[in-house]
């Protein structure tokens, strides 16, 4: 038994020693890396392909630029600026409705204050009866010492009238007699703003011992204060 396990042992063939076994484990050489990845920038590029490159995107760049043709001889050229550059216009209306004359003013005036005396007159009676009542006299008489009070109340009388006309977006019953109608500069009818900034600029032109007013009769196109500042005026329809 013990001969026979020396036999296979004899008769198994020792290995080559110049040939490694598959068994032991492969090491290759060392050998440096030819790029190092942590420094990217010594990577030096083919100069060979670079005006290709170059010449390609040249070429783009040309490609996407629009193509102007050249202008004929005598032709002139339009110069197009961007829409941000360029300011919106405006639209302009020109108003070519005449200026009433004063003499027409004058009648739309007369028959307002009309309205407002009478208005005043009821008021003063209304007053007058109740002062009666409880006995109370001098007091609805004009004088020296009542004529600011008068004064006052006749001013707020007038306000009153044309403040109702302009709060209705409408013309004064005087104005409408004397067949005027009122419109802005532009010919177009007055909104309530310009009708309330009106009768304030009027007040302004009769709180002036009437220069406003008298305005008209040198100006060149017959326009009051109260038009100018509100511009606004009255034309025949």
């Amino acid at each position: 038994m013990q001969a026979s396990l020396q036999t296979q042992s004899v008769a198994e063939p020792n290995p080559d020693p110049g040939v490694q076994s598959d068994r032991s484990p492969h090491r290759a050489p060392y050998q440096r890396n030819l790029f190092n990845t942590r420094e990217t920038s010594q990577v030096v590029p083919i100069q060979a392909f670079a005006p290709r490159a170059t010449a390609r995107s040249a070429e783009r760049t040309e490609a996407s630029k629009p193509r102007v043709r050249p202008a004929a001889p005598g032709q002139q050229t339009l110069e197009f600026s961007s829409p941000s550059a360029t300011p919106e216009a405006e639209p302009i209306i020109y108003c070519d409705a005449p200026v009433a004359i004063p003499a027409h003013r004058i009648m739309a005036a007369a028959v307002d204050f009309s309205i407002v005396a009478i208005a005043l007159g009821l008021f003063l009676a209304v007053f007058q009866i109740s002062l009666n009542l409880f006995h109370i006299t001098g007091v609805a008489m004009l004088t020296k010492q009542t004529l600011p009070f008068f004064g006052g109340v006749a001013a707020v009388f007038g306000l009153l009238y044309k403040i109702l006309w302009c709060l209705a977006g409408s013309d004064t019953a005087g104005m409408r007699w004397a067949q005027l109608r009122l419109v802005n500069f532009d010919g177009l009818k007055p909104d309530r703003e310009q009708r309330l900034y009106r009768v304030a600029a009027g007040s302004l032109s009769f709180m002036a011992a009437g220069l406003g007013v008298m305005w008209a009769l040198v100006d060149e196109e017959a326009l009051t204060w109260h038009d100018h500042m509100s511009k606004t005026f009255p034309t025949p329809y």
